[in-house]
């Protein structure tokens, strides 16, 4: 990880697209801004971890549901086969 010192009006520049600036501090609290490319995602930590569960839960459920249709077709089959 990166650790940086920043003032507030001081920014730094990601890639050549983005730029992080300091905009305010309070406190313990930091406001930053942010300027970025129009096809750049840009998520909270927390929000971006929740995505990746429901993704991971949802493609887990993909899953079992072609297991379940991949069964339910060897049935047909199986079924078929023997009334020939």
């Amino acid at each position: 990880m990166l650790y940086l010192t920043r003032k507030i009006g001081e920014s730094v520049i990601i890639n050549d697209n983005i730029e992080v600036t300091v905009v305010d501090i309070r406190g313990k609290s930091i406001k930053l801004g942010f300027t970025f490319p129009e096809d750049a995602t840009v998520l909270r930590r927390e929000i971006y971890e929740r995505i990746q569960e429901e993704n991971r839960a949802a493609a887990a459920g993909s899953e079992a549901l072609a297991m379940s249709i991949a069964g339910v077709d060897k049935d047909t089959k199986a079924g078929s086969d023997e009334g020939s």
